[in-house]
């Protein structure tokens, strides 16, 4: 992974950030903790996009085109 990131890591030294890639699994404990971080500001995701539930095919299709910059967001209300 350090090879495959080392572009990003370099972009991100460059502006004086820090990157970390994080390794995710299906954990409730993990989900709960990275909820945290989101929340207290120490991790910021970038979100691109956002769609309503209703356009769920546009979003999928935005985000296998591989222009997305950041995450794609479904709104579920």
């Amino acid at each position: 992974m350090r090879l495959l990131s080392h572009g990003i890591r370099s972009k991100a030294k460059r502006k004086g950030v820090d990157y970390t890639f994080v390794f995710m699994r299906a954990d409730g404990q993990q989900l709960w903790e990275l909820a945290a971080l989101v929340e207290s500001g120490a991790i910021r995701p970038v979100v691109d996009k956002v769609f309503a539930f209703e356009d769920t095919q546009q979003a999928l299709a935005y985000s296998e085109s591989g222009r997305a910059k950041g995450k794609v967001v479904v709104q579920v209300l």
